[in-house]
């Protein structure tokens, strides 16, 4: 997802955002873990996001 796009978002929205990307880095530990994970860079690419939108909602609570 884009940075312009998820700043432009509330934070009720960015919430349900980081729920969902939380549970597919889940799903994608699960797969990695039991070889059934295909691209390796697709967790690394979950977690960024992870951290970008936990920057985003922090930015918008102070």
């Amino acid at each position: 997802m884009d940075v312009k796009e998820l700043r432009d978002q509330d934070v009720s929205t960015l919430n349900e955002t980081l729920i969902k990307l939380l549970k597919e880095h889940f799903e994608l530990r699960m797969q990695h873990k039991s070889a059934q994970l295909d691209d390796a860079s697709k967790l690394g690419k979950t977690k960024r996001s992870i951290a970008q939108v936990k920057t985003i909602i922090r930015q918008k609570q102070a």
